[in-house]
């Protein structure tokens, strides 16, 4: 997702005519000529929504919720240290709560937005570095997770090595280490490809990747405004006979109006799959795209009301994946937390201190550690104590001093802030700690 405007679309021409390369034998979801198959041969077509998981780590509710509302498909933003970066034992968290909640997990590395233009922006090279450093947590996790290898990798500007030849690289980096997921990748131009460089140049980027394994995604916002220029983009791919997604639209933007009818009416026709942003916590203007306010499920806005229950909607055309075919459905009990937080208030008019124990219940160690929380409205921190709180408000996390960031099997550490409050001085709801939802008292 990108917050600022685009250059406007100079014209839709025709595209790549090369036939397609049979699929490589692969582990998992894999491409086959333009769809996206399991492992078992059936045709797989996403059918979701991106949650903003690297800045509401607390919000892991979201994933029960979004299947609720009947998408069969979850794209999670990641960070690798351009914000709080989501370690192993985060990520580990999220593949096991797409799991439980029976989605196909589309992971991405949200780093690399704008890179070349975006202050702050990371490279592809990098996000493959973050991606090795999860080899781990997400081997012999093919038929559930697919690696968006970097969201929206290129803003507007020029720079060396190019989208494809970055690319290209990041792919032939991951086979080389020994990942068999099926990777995506996002067009460049803040995702929507409005110089085409992407479409241009798929089938030599595709062909490089050792397994064949790889699907493209583009990122329809107000480039894509007509039905036109919606059509004449999917036409270019199914004649080039690769495969493609619209991992990102809306129904509004900035830069434009987005002609969300038809990106979904072409998708359910030709077999594509779409991935809407996002459901919930968006800001910086663009909080239109919120698909329910505050994380609530039962409170869906007008995106929202669109995207799940309108006409080619998610409810209306999704498709659980069969690989969750006589699994324990998403309504049984969770596992035992492995941690458990204490929370005391000494309150006074305005303020109040809060004294936090973070226990670790497990039988491993924990070595460097966030806790996530949300503070009721009108309580702001002013000040803490042995660990780093940002923001100050709302979606907190506190993460580990340099002096504390090992926790022992049994072990605890003791953290706490001062606030100011308007009235209450009510407890958070959940504690989260590196993705996983701790226990009370």
């Amino acid at each position: 997702m990108r917050f600022r405007p685009l250059a406007v679309l100079a014209a839709l021409a025709a595209a790549l005519l090369v036939p397609a390369v049979p699929a490589h034998a692969a582990t998992g979801l894999r491409v086959s000529g333009t769809d996206i198959v399991e492992a078992n041969g059936n045709r797989f077509v996403m059918r979701g929504v991106s949650h903003p998981h690297a800045w509401y780590t607390s919000q892991t509710g979201a994933f029960a919720d979004i299947k609720k509302m009947g998408a069969n498909t979850v794209r999670v933003v990641l960070s690798g240290g351009r914000w709080t970066a989501n370690g192993a034992a985060d990520v580990a968290n999220v593949v096991s709560l797409c799991k439980r909640n029976r989605l196909i997990c589309v992971l991405e590395n949200h780093d690399t937005t704008g890179y070349g233009e975006q202050e702050g922006a990371r490279t592809l090279a990098q996000a493959v570095d973050y991606w090795l450093g999860l080899k781990d947590v997400l081997a012999g996790q093919e038929n559930y997770v697919v690696i968006n290898i970097g969201n929206e990798p290129f803003g507007n500007n020029a720079v060396t090595p190019g989208w494809a030849e970055a690319t290209t690289d990041a792919i032939r980096r991951l086979r080389a280490a020994g990942f068999e997921h099926l990777l995506m990748v996002d067009a460049p131009n803040w995702g929507q490809d409005w110089r085409f460089t992407m479409r241009d140049n798929a089938r030599t980027v595709f062909d490089a990747d050792p397994a064949r394994n790889t699907v493209f995604s583009v990122h329809m916002y107000g480039v894509f405004d007509t039905a036109a220029e919606v059509t004449a983009y999917l036409d270019a791919f199914d004649r080039a006979g690769l495969p493609l997604v619209v991992g990102e639209f809306g129904h509004n933007h900035s830069d434009g109006d987005p002609d969300e009818n038809t990106i979904m009416a072409e998708a359910q026709a030709r077999g594509v799959g779409y991935i809407g942003w996002s459901w919930s916590g968006n800001g910086g203007g663009v909080e239109y795209l919120d698909m329910v306010n505050g994380f609530n499920a039962a409170g869906l806005t007008p995106w929202g009301e669109r995207i799940f229950n309108g006409p080619n909607g998610i409810r209306q055309t999704a498709r659980e994946a069969t690989v969750y075919e006589g699994q324990q459905p998403p309504d049984d009990p969770p596992p035992t937390s492995s941690c458990r937080v204490s929370y005391q208030v000494n309150a006074w008019n305005s303020g109040f201190t809060a004294s936090i124990t973070i226990t670790n219940t497990s039988t491993a160690a924990v070595n460097g550690w966030s806790l996530a929380f949300t503070l009721p409205a009108g309580q702001t921190i002013t000040g803490g104590w042995n660990a780093a709180y940002r923001p100050s408000s709302g979606q907190v996390t506190a993460t580990n001093a340099a002096w504390n960031a090992a926790i022992a099997p049994g072990g605890s550490v003791s953290i706490g802030f001062q606030a100011t409050h308007t009235g209450d001085t009510s407890p958070p709801q959940a504690f989260t700690l590196n993705g996983t939802t701790c226990g009370k008292g």
